[in-house]
């Protein structure tokens, strides 16, 4: 099983950094360097992640696809897995991924929210799984920052991720796709908060229907 950096960009996450860290200490397979790259925070993002153990790498140009591409560059393993300061690996994540590395470029998961009724995540989780096939079935697959892995070779030789400030973990991993395999890991859950969703349903899927559409603006409040 190869060797993993887990890459998590960060702007003031003080409140959900921890948990995320926490997530990673369980995980049955534990990974070989933990990245928190600091997106100018202003909190104690730093100082928790440092306290955790964390290397934490300072990003000066805002912007999450920089942050990610710092983390990219500066990894040192043969691949790295990428999650976001307000989601929870399930504990069987890292063995999951690392399981169906043969042979392939990139890989990516089903996720869901969390800190919601029960019903509820499991809807989130039926329908992001049912748009994630269907772009399989249009031979675009949709990486999300928040659950996917790739080799960092492929990554860097694809170019890494585009400079824009929304759908660069889509972009790359449709760049990836034209490189070599990526396989979706049915078992590699990533659970997310449900913060996105505070300004309303339709604003949330109106701006996911623009991103997929290719639109690259208007990320989803990361520096809130």
């Amino acid at each position: 099983m190869p060797a993993f950096t887990v890459v998590i960009p960060a702007r003031n996450e003080a409140n959900y950094l921890p948990q995320t860290l926490r997530a990673l200490e369980r995980q049955t397979r534990a990974p070989d360097a933990v990245l928190v790259v600091d997106n100018g925070s202003t909190d104690d993002t730093v100082a928790l992640a440092r306290a955790w153990g964390a290397q934490v790498l300072r990003c000066t140009e805002k912007g999450v696809a920089r942050a990610r591409q710092l983390g990219l560059e500066a990894a040192q393993t043969p691949w790295v897995a990428t999650t976001d300061a307000d989601s929870l690996p399930a504990p069987e994540w890292l063995e999951r991924l690392g399981a169906a590395t043969p042979g392939r470029a990139a890989l990516y998961g089903p996720m869901r929210f969390s800190g919601v009724a029960p019903h509820w995540s499991a809807l989130s989780q039926a329908a992001y799984s049912g748009f994630l096939h269907g772009a399989r079935l249009l031979n675009r697959p949709n990486l999300a920052g928040a659950n996917m892995a790739y080799s960092r070779e492929a990554a860097l030789l694809a170019g890494g991720y585009p400079d824009v400030e929304a759908y660069e973990d889509v972009i790359l991993g449709q760049a990836l796709a034209r490189l070599g395999e990526v396989a979706y890991v049915r078992g590699a859950l990533v659970e997310t908060s449900p913060r996105r969703l505070d300004r309303g349903v339709a604003p949330f899927l109106w701006q996911h229907l623009r991103n997929i559409s290719g639109h690259t603006r208007g990320y989803f409040g990361d520096d809130r």
